[in-house]
């Protein structure tokens, strides 16, 4: 008879199923965060296997970290190399200097992070007259977890004029009540047959944007959108 144990977290399980199989099976470790990774991040990882095409501009991604080493130069300064995967790919970054004393507390494994960064031009070896790979400016390192309020300021109600019934309107209304709090709350309303689109900003409402709400809004297929 097999002993009673305690059972696994959900980043164990995950982290056990690619070790045994190399893929996750009951689901992915950013799945609770699909709306972040959505909606802020304009770049994924893979998109870190050609860089020169981002030079100049200020990337949004996020991820898993999945494995982080800290270390210490001969002259006693700190850095750090970290992979980060997300739905597409994982890689590995490097962190140093005043960038890594910053968000060197964010650098753990299994940690949610969002990250922006500045793809800067390679340095120019003065020898060889040759470039080298682009470099990334880390800008700011954030929890995946506080991404929705700092970021997501006004979401915007999606509504088929077709679709609008005296039950839909009320069960949304329960459902936005329920959720009172200080971001702006707007719906649009249109219909593509006559090409019309009608903003309507809500005047006394507001709401709280939260994992909870737009799930809800999912489950009673409505659509919307944040800004």
């Amino acid at each position: 008879q097999v002993p009673p144990c305690e059972s696994w977290g959900t980043m164990e399980k995950l982290a056990k199923e690619k070790e045994v199989v190399g893929i996750y099976i009951s689901g992915h470790p950013l799945d609770d965060f699909k709306i972040e990774m959505n909606t802020f991040c304009n770049a994924s990882i893979a998109l870190f296997k050609d860089l020169e095409s981002c030079v100049n501009k200020e990337l949004n991604f996020g991820g898993v970290v999945t494995d982080v080493q800290h270390r210490i130069t001969k002259q006693g300064k700190g850095w750090a190399t970290f992979i980060l995967e997300d739905y597409t790919d994982s890689s590995e970054f490097r962190i140093f200097g005043e960038e890594y004393l910053k968000f060197r507390h964010f650098l753990l494994k299994n940690s949610f992070v969002f990250v922006k960064a500045f793809v800067r031009e390679g340095w120019i070896n003065k020898e060889t007259n040759k470039k080298s790979e682009p470099r990334l400016q880390f800008n700011n390192f954030q929890l995946l977890h506080d991404v929705m309020d700092s970021y997501a300021k006004k979401i915007s109600i999606q509504l088929n004029i077709k679709d609008i019934k005296n039950e839909k309107i009320m069960a949304l209304n329960d459902l936005l009540t329920m959720h009172p709090g200080s971001q702006i709350l707007n719906f649009v309303v249109y219909d593509h047959e006559e090409s019309i689109k009608l903003n309507m900003p809500s005047r006394k409402k507001k709401v709280k944007i939260s994992q909870e709400l737009l799930e809800e809004l999912e489950n009673q297929e409505v659509y919307f959108k944040l800004n």
